[in-house]
């Protein structure tokens, strides 16, 4: 008796270690695949990385703070979401330039480059200035994160902008007094414009669009080509000056 139940128990511990095996397999399999897939920042986008006189850069929890040094800041502060498959470093020259213009921005690290899994990385970034006005965007499925994010934080938030995104029905913003800004490209190959348009049941009625002509999806950040995307019909830098001054305007309306 002793004898069988010793075999049933050594089977079982066999099939615990093969089993066990099988998920580290599957999970080092995914991981492998998922940074195989994930789009890396472009030169430009690890030069803006780099601080200086005028822009301090710091690893945060949860992301990374960009400063402008020896100037007052230009509130709102900016919380950005990446977008899906996309390293946080790539949207390095978006929070540069607007650091420039007085803001401090926030992009959020997100674990495996997926919003999906880093929802509340924004908690860390207002508990440093509690008392300072916020806002948070995203782009692509960053930017249904941020979204989804801001509808339970409204008290917190002055608004959402989304970059070649959209809010869906788990973000939805028609109830709040959230401000919203969407900003599109004409090229864009990667959104969906069937959902994009039907979501904007989901925003409030003091959303402002923009639509950048010859911008595409990939320009939203710097990483290079993405799979599926149009070409651009204008430069990384015209697309990016273009975000930036829809951005400021709409700033200018939260604040009056």
């Amino acid at each position: 008796m002793k004898l069988k139940t010793a075999k049933r128990s050594n089977k079982w511990k066999k099939v615990l270690i093969w089993s066990s095996l099988s998920v580290i397999i599957v999970v080092v399999g995914l991981f492998v695949y998922l940074q195989s897939v994930t789009y890396s920042p472009s030169e430009r986008a690890e030069a803006a990385m780099t601080p200086d006189g005028q822009i301090s850069i710091n690893k945060i929890k949860n992301g990374y703070r960009f400063e402008p040094k020896g100037t007052e800041f230009v509130e709102p502060n900016i919380i950005f979401y990446p977008g899906g498959l996309v390293e946080p470093a790539s949207y390095a020259p978006f929070a540069r330039k607007l650091a420039e213009e007085g803001h401090r921005v926030y992009i959020a690290d997100m674990p495996l480059n997926l919003a999906m899994f880093g929802g509340n990385k924004a908690d860390s970034f207002i508990e440093e200035h509690p008392d300072e006005a916020f806002v948070i965007g995203g782009h692509s499925l960053g930017g249904v994160f941020a979204s989804r994010y801001a509808v339970q934080h409204t008290d917190t938030l002055e608004g959402v902008f989304y970059l070649a995104s959209y809010a869906d029905e788990s973000g939805s913003l028609k109830e709040t007094d959230l401000s919203a800004l969407q900003i599109t490209g004409t090229d864009d190959g990667v959104l969906n414009t069937e959902r994009w348009e039907e979501s904007k049941i989901n925003l409030p009625e003091n959303t402002t669009f923009v639509s950048i002509k010859g911008g595409n999806h990939g320009q939203f950040g710097s990483y290079g080509e993405q799979k599926g995307d149009h070409a651009p019909a204008i430069t990384e830098e015209q697309q990016l000056e273009e975000v930036v001054a829809g951005l400021e305007q709409w700033f200018d309306l939260i604040n009056r």
